[in-house]
């Protein structure tokens, strides 16, 4: 009997499958027990480090001219040491193979792997380049893939039993994009349970099938979700750039938990079809976004650029098309402050390094304009935003139809929805007596007419661009994230923006206390166990202002940098 079979319980199914997945690391790129003894077990229960004692360096599985392909070089040195044949894609790809394995032997980042696919693509492409052409931009580049992108012949199960053994038949117009841009796709990356269950963003990467996905800082903490895989894989240098998707924060809040550079563009800029989905079709929303995340501006500058030149409708009908525009850089910057929420107070760790940012942007000579709570309105975005997702029920469905249960940080972030609605006197009106249509069109009214806020706010202070925290926490604990309150305003705005990485929990955060009121809902705050971990700041500009938004973060990166 298969195992696949619908007779076999979905702890079997599961099994297999993850079975299926470790039989293709090759033997001679597997860990051996006396290495892993050297870390605390379990691991996913105690602070090990994988990244600063560097554990992928100390295995000893790849050469040194594989350390320095991997550790060495920023996407655009690595484009262009592809290009002048100072490397050749064979070798590149397979120091990233090796590496993305070993990663995964560590924190449990991947779900599919094509390691024999890519290396052949990485001949052809070598053999391309001996006569004298490349393949495009991207010629050589391996990019790794949030697991809900189709790859023909490979699966696309999101972490669900019920989708396991369908087989994509066609890629996802972005992967074709990719591969006719020359890149080498190599692996997919894990995601939390369903993505997105009943009204909230899952932001913890475990689910049935493949596991949970570790925090390489800090293997007790998650790595945030739902593109926490390839926030995992990239922050262990086990690709140089990843594409996932954000819909509530996904590409932004592994990158702020896992140190990265992530973008989330405007809405349909990016191809976003042709995915495997857990909702139903045609409850589009808030759309989904599919974007980069990468070590450094350069590699999210790259996507872009590559990806537009391509002009992206000819592959995919739900692309606005517009091309990438060129644009000035100003001077000095207007800079609104989004202000932490009464109701979601920040750690202390978040609280400092965004007033550090600011006193840096401030000493740059940019102006800084403090908004306050009530014009923000940050709690009634999300309340709106939460109630367009419940208006889908697709996700907890396939979890019953397979017999599995939900994981737990499921009912972590249900138990803060609870919370909220104790002490929350709701904005929206009482929509218990509404059909479905109805309480699409008020939701669809108010969502315009906070968007209308936002364009008279944005024009009164004469903004340039906006900071605010990408989260109430660095990352912290499994299954404890629970929601994202700052991340999800500008999915619903449909505003890009990008998380830039700042500075670490460090022992100044040990001195301030944190405590959470009966009105008030978050994660608890423990230094001991968050010393070291990554923090960032926020940045957003309006609606198709990508262009704008990736200057102002190169210009606020690169005054950061010099104060870091």
């Amino acid at each position: 009997m298969s195992s696949l079979d619908g007779k076999v319980p979905w702890q079997g199914k599961a099994a297999a499958k993850r079975q299926e997945c470790a039989n293709k690391l090759p033997q001679s790129w597997r860990l051996s027990e006396q290495f892993m003894s050297g870390f605390q077990a379990p691991i996913s229960e105690h602070k090990n480090d994988i990244i600063r004692t560097e554990a992928i360096r100390k295995s000893g599985i790849l050469t040194d001219r594989e350390l320095k392909i991997t550790e060495d070089y920023t996407v655009t040195s690595l484009l262009s040491a592809l290009a002048d044949g100072v490397l050749t894609s064979t070798e590149v790809t397979l120091a990233y193979c090796k590496r993305a394995a070993l990663a995964q032997q560590l924190v449990s980042c991947l779900t599919e792997t094509m390691f024999p696919e890519a290396q052949e693509r990485a001949e052809y492409l070598d053999k391309l380049r001996a006569q004298g052409k490349l393949a495009g931009p991207l010629h050589g580049l391996p990019i790794s893939l949030k697991d809900n992108f189709h790859y023909k012949g490979t699966e696309s199960t999101i972490g669900m039993v019920s989708f396991l053994g369908e087989k994509s038949p066609a890629n996802s117009p972005l992967v074709d994009i990719l591969l006719d841009l020359g890149a080498v796709l190599y692996v997919k990356t894990n995601i939390p349970q369903t993505m997105m269950f009943l009204s909230r963003q899952t932001t913890d990467s475990h689910n049935n099938v493949f596991g949970r996905t570790l925090n390489p800082w800090n293997t007790s903490l998650g790595p945030g979700g739902s593109s926490g895989g390839e926030g995992a894989l990239i922050a262990l240098r086990g690709a140089p750039l990843g594409v996932g998707t954000d819909i509530g924060g996904s590409i932004r809040i592994p990158a702020h938990c896992c140190g990265l550079y992530g973008f989330r563009p405007s809405a349909a800029r990016v191809p976003n079809g042709g995915m495997r989905v857990c909702t139903t079709s045609g409850m589009k929303f808030i759309l989904s976004c599919a974007g980069p995340l990468s070590t450094d501006l350069g590699g999210i500058e790259t996507f872009f650029r590559s990806i537009f030149d391509a002009q992206p409708a000819r592959y995919d009908s739900t692309v606005i098309d517009i091309p990438w525009r060129q644009v000035p850089t100003k001077p000095t910057l207007r800079i609104g402050v989004v202000p932490e929420s009464s109701i979601f107070p920040l750690h202390p760790p978040i609280r400092r390094v965004l007033a550090e940012a600011i006193h840096s942007l401030k000493a740059q000579g940019n102006h800084i304009v403090y908004l306050d709570e009530e014009e923000c309105r940050l709690m009634e975005a999300n309340e709106i935003a939460w109630n367009f997702f419940t208006l889908d029920q697709a996700s907890k469905k396939h979890l019953e139809s397979a017999g599995e249960p939900p994981v737990p940080a499921i009912f972590y972030m249900l138990k803060q929805g609870e919370k909220l609605r104790q002490f929350y006197k709701r904005s929206l009106p009482d929509m218990t007596t509404l059909d479905q249509l109805e309480k699409l069109a008020l939701l669809n009214t108010r969502r315009a007419e906070l968007r209308e806020t936002y364009r008279k706010l944005w024009l009164q202070h004469n903004l340039d661009v906006c900071i605010a925290p990408p989260a109430q926490t660095t990352a912290v604990p499994h299954d404890t994230f629970g929601l994202a309150p700052y991340t999800t305003l500008t999915n619903l705005l449909d505003y890009p923006s990008s998380i830039l990485p700042f500075g670490k929990v460090s022992e100044v955060d040990a001195k301030e206390g944190f405590e959470l009121d009966g009105n008030q809902v978050g994660a608890e705050y423990d230094f001991e166990q968050l010393e070291g971990a990554p923090c960032s700041i926020q940045i957003f500009t309006t609606t198709m202002r990508d262009e704008e938004c990736l200057q102002i973060a190169k210009q606020i990166d690169q005054c950061l940098r010099g104060n870091e």
